[in-house]
């Protein structure tokens, strides 16, 4: 087993809570992402801690695994994940995919393109970004910001704006720099993510209560790979109403 799939899916979201179970054009959010990623991947299975959405899961043919409800991030539920479906397949993986629970329109390249990235055998954590085009993203704090290097590896992740330009007014930002949003997805090589589940949160993770910030103040390398597919997470009501309102839905 090469790649496994996780899809982390839990009931209690403070901002949206059942959020997997939202129901868009006659189908569960949390199928909608499954059937997305089988598209790219051969092993996928669902991690929740609700007996509904197991339920769900199992009804419409999926593979899920359920987890504890004591876990404060996603990562540490794709690590349990894991365990469990290695026990049960009697192997290990080599490469962890975490899918957001809350894309339903996940597109398959994208998911193609962030295995990619483990081609390279020196590639510990991978993820995508995607250029940003529209003030409204490159100044949402919402929308976390990525800048990278050279050799495209994530230096730094920021709610805010980075960089920043100093000597231009902000509404010039855009026409005078190239600015990436995170798409978060991400990829793991096997040791790495039981890893990076036992390091203690760091001083900039909790300033801008991004997990990722972890990982780099530790010395863990973040690979990246820029896509051209758009990203439609889902984290309140509001944001499907904003899908419709669009004709995304």
């Amino acid at each position: 087993m090469e790649f496994l799939a996780i899809i982390p899916a839990r009931y209690a979201s403070t901002r949206f809570p059942g959020k997997p179970l939202t129901i868009i054009s006659g189908k569960t959010m949390i199928e909608r992402v499954y059937e997305q990623s089988c598209k790219a991947f051969e092993n996928v299975y669902v991690a929740t801690d609700n007996n509904r959405i197991f339920e769900t899961v199992t009804n419409f043919g999926g593979r899920v695994v359920m987890t504890k409800t004591s876990h404060v991030n996603g990562t540490s539920r794709v690590l349990e994940a894991m365990t469990q479906i290695e026990k049960l397949r009697g192997t290990h993986c080599k490469y962890v995919i975490n899918i957001q629970g809350d894309e339903p329109f996940i597109q398959p390249e994208q998911l193609k393109e962030l295995s990619k990235c483990f081609n390279d055998p020196q590639t510990e954590i991978a993820t995508l970004v995607k250029r940003i085009t529209n003030s409204n993203d490159l100044f949402s704090p919402n929308t976390p910001k990525v800048v990278l290097g050279k050799t495209n590896q994530a230096l730094y992740f920021s709610r805010s704006p980075i960089p920043y330009l100093r000597d231009l007014p902000s509404d010039k930002w855009l026409d005078n720099s190239i600015y990436y949003k995170h798409i978060g997805l991400y990829g793991y090589k096997r040791e790495t993510l039981i890893d990076i589940v036992g390091m203690e949160p760091s001083s900039l993770e909790k300033a801008e209560s991004l997990e990722q910030l972890r990982w780099l103040e530790n010395g863990v390398k973040i690979v990246v790979s820029e896509t051209a597919f758009e990203s439609h997470s889902i984290d309140t009501p509001q944001d499907l109403d904003k899908l419709k309102a669009n004709n995304i839905i």
